[in-house]
């Protein structure tokens, strides 16, 4: 066999890629491994941020954009705020954490970055090749962050929600934010027909980022976002005068389809691709710094990747709530109004981050409306 260019490739430098890559370039386990990572985009820009929920100190504090001790969830006819102690809510802002990460993959001498466009991945008798729009490179063992709609193959057995969104960094005249809380989901604005909700992030008592999200099986036009967000800033928070400076905008996918059925020895798909993203909520970021050390491990052994699948109990749960939502998706603000009204934040996060033990997610799980849940259950079960 000829000899190939590397031993791994990474496609993509994104949270997963970097984070892989970080995760190789400093075990010693791997000093004599070849390592390519890959991407289109040099992550010189602020393309996008990550925010999750966690408990006292976290490996990525270093890297805060800011942090918030208190949540506000809004329903139609309910609105509260929560002090979420032993949590916090994080935010890392994606410019920072490239920044970060780049400069600690530079003293890895044995990782090499190339900012080139894959164009296709063909898996030969004895490696991998992977194209680009410039060159052609041979490999042991890909790990492919692309992730594309046309991977989940049956839409009907598990319903594909999108989690989609646009939002926009304003910076107004007057002090108008309470820096230590951040609106968690505002579901006051008009539904029509949707989950839909605001997201209210302060940085300062006159910057925040305000963005407009939406649960639902299909995309909006730009400027329906865009409108939703203006009347919001306008008749919300009662500013009718302010400076957009960042904008942003994702799409990520909701959906129980086990998207490991998509890898094999040489190619394994990571990040969103992989199925990292929480079905139920569309959380990527610390579920993929909890994957990373596991597939890493399984490099080690040599052996499939496993342990990487989602725990099937809640795996179950999420689908139960994706179908709920696929059959009715105008219930959504429902479900979130009486679990906040009924149980406290604390809980549903543990209950997210599927720590909770069995007594606990019974006691969460009736805190749902009860009937849409046991249709989707009975209908799962037969």
């Amino acid at each position: 066999m000829a000899k190939l260019d590397y031993d791994y490739i990474i496609i993509g430098a994104g949270a997963a890629g970097l984070l892989l890559a970080d995760a190789l370039g400093k075990d010693t386990y791997f000093k004599n491994k070849t390592i390519l990572l890959v991407d289109k985009d040099a992550k010189k820009s602020n393309d996008r941020t990550w925010c999750f929920w966690e408990r006292g100190k976290g490996e990525f504090d270093g890297l805060l954009h800011k942090e918030w001790n208190n949540i506000v969830f809004s329903g139609q006819d309910f609105s509260k705020s929560y002090a979420i102690a032993p949590y916090s809510y994080k935010m890392v802002r994606g410019l920072d954490f490239y920044i970060h990460y780049f400069e600690k993959i530079k003293n890895y001498p044995n990782i090499n970055f190339k900012q080139e466009t894959v164009s296709d991945v063909v898996k030969t008798s004895g490696n991998v090749i992977v194209s680009t729009q410039e060159n052609q490179y041979s490999c042991q063992k890909v790990f492919d962050s692309r992730f594309h709609y046309s991977m989940i193959p049956n839409k009907g057995k598990y319903p594909v929600i999108q989690q989609h969104f646009v939002g926009w960094v304003i910076k107004t005249p007057s002090p108008i934010f309470n820096v230590d809380e951040a609106t968690y989901m505002d579901f006051s604005v008009p539904q029509k027909g949707n989950t839909r909700f605001m997201y209210v992030l302060p940085f300062k008592e006159d910057v925040a980022l305000v963005e407009y999200t939406l649960f639902s099986e299909h995309l909006l036009p730009k400027t329906e976002y865009e409108a939703a967000i203006k009347d919001y800033i306008e008749n919300h928070l009662n500013c009718d005068s302010y400076e957009i400076l960042e904008r942003e905008q994702g799409n990520i996918p909701m959906t129980c389809f086990d998207f490991t059925k998509n890898n094999d020895e040489r190619v394994t798909c990571i990040g969103t691709a992989g199925g990292w993203a929480k079905p139920s909520t569309g959380y990527t970021f610390m579920n993929t710094s909890k994957k990373i050390p596991l597939l890493v491990s399984n490099l080690k052994l040599e052996g499939q990747p496993q342990s990487l699948k989602q725990d099937k109990r809640f795996w179950f749960y999420d689908l139960l709530f994706l179908d709920v939502l696929h059959s009715n998706n105008a219930i959504g603000h429902k479900i979130f109004t009486r679990l906040f009204k009924s149980r406290p934040p604390q809980l549903i996060f543990k209950f997210l981050d599927e720590e909770t033990h069995l007594w606990e997610e019974i006691y969460y799980i009736l805190g749902c409306p009860k009937i849409p849940f046991l249709k989707a259950f009975f209908k799962r079960l037969f």
